[in-house]
């Protein structure tokens, strides 16, 4: 189209693409395109910005690697991710939360009743729980739960050398009623990772980097969709304020001091080596059916 204009740019777009061989990404691209478009008109948007904005996004790609993503948390701190996850929450079923930059495949198994503690600092945290079907309340059975956390220090392994390989990560499988649980530590409230061009966006925005302590998980079973989600302490200072947008109010913990065993499953592998006080938290985790016939753009 040799006559393009500002104003029909997007139309030429959608022009050029009019034989996709996937109709559901050609629509999202060219909705993409249309809205980029519309933002540069908006904005009036200069060759220098312009730059600038690729320049942040070649540095992301440049401090990118298997422990840290850079693109997660440019999505995360512009709340692209908790948007997604919000309009991809099927009713009933507890809500998504953001992955972040810090999951790591290839977790060790943690058996059901397993340790994260390992005696390292912190407050031990006991955590009981089941997985349930979001329509009827019945238990999933052998639903499996990805768990990853910070240390005391606010770290994660794969941001702190002194860590061993996969520190609080593991792969834990409930039971034939969808029970489980697990010893830990509290997880710590943290900033995101500020040394690169996505800190530069938010000291240019004046925002803080602090997102509220949670620990990660991801929830799966067969026939029915997987969650990425977070718990969040409800004693927390950060939930109003978390950088990334992932607080929603069903997945608020209750961290209980205690110092009986009563409520702690026999299964639990520490559960004679405890300290004299400790915490407790119990969360029901609600999965949604699978659809039939959802499928990847690519």
């Amino acid at each position: 189209m040799r006559d393009v204009t500002p104003e029909t740019i997007s139309d030429a777009f959608a022009q050029y693409a009019a034989a996709p061989q996937n109709q559901r990404a050609r629509d999202i691209i060219v909705s993409l395109a249309g809205h980029l478009h519309a933002f540069a008109r908006e904005v009036g948007l200069t060759h220098e910005e312009w730059r600038a904005g690729l320049d942040a996004l070649t540095r992301a790609a440049a401090i990118s690697d298997a422990q840290r993503n850079e693109f997660v948390l440019f999505s995360d701190m512009l709340g692209v991710s908790s948007m997604v996850d919000m309009i991809n929450t099927p009713p009933g079923a507890t809500s998504s939360s953001v992955l972040g930059p810090f999951h790591q495949r290839g977790a060790p198994v943690l058996r059901n009743g397993g340790d994260l503690w390992k005696g390292q600092p912190g407050e031990v945290l006991v955590v009981t729980g089941e997985v349930v079907d979001a329509a009827t309340g019945a238990p999933v059975p052998a639903a499996t739960l990805d768990l990853w956390q910070n240390a005391d220090n606010g770290f994660y392994s794969a941001q702190d050398p002194a860590q061993p390989d996969k520190n609080y990560h593991g792969i834990l499988t409930a039971d034939e009623e969808g029970r489980f649980c697990f010893s830990t530590t509290r997880f710590k409230a943290y900033t995101v990772p500020y040394d690169g061009p996505a800190g530069d966006m938010l000291r240019v925005l004046g925002r803080e980097a602090w997102r509220p302590a949670h620990l990660h998980l991801i929830v799966e079973a067969e026939d029915y969709r997987p969650i990425v989600t977070e718990l969040f302490p409800s004693d927390d200072q950060w939930l109003d304020r978390d950088a990334a947008f992932g607080v929603r109010p069903d997945i608020i913990l209750e961290l209980t001091p205690t110092t009986t065993r009563k409520d702690v499953p026999e299964m639990l592998e520490v559960r004679d080596r405890l300290p004299e006080r400790f915490l407790m938290a119990n969360v029901r985790l609600r999965l949604a059916k699978e659809e039939k016939g959802r499928s990847l753009l690519f």
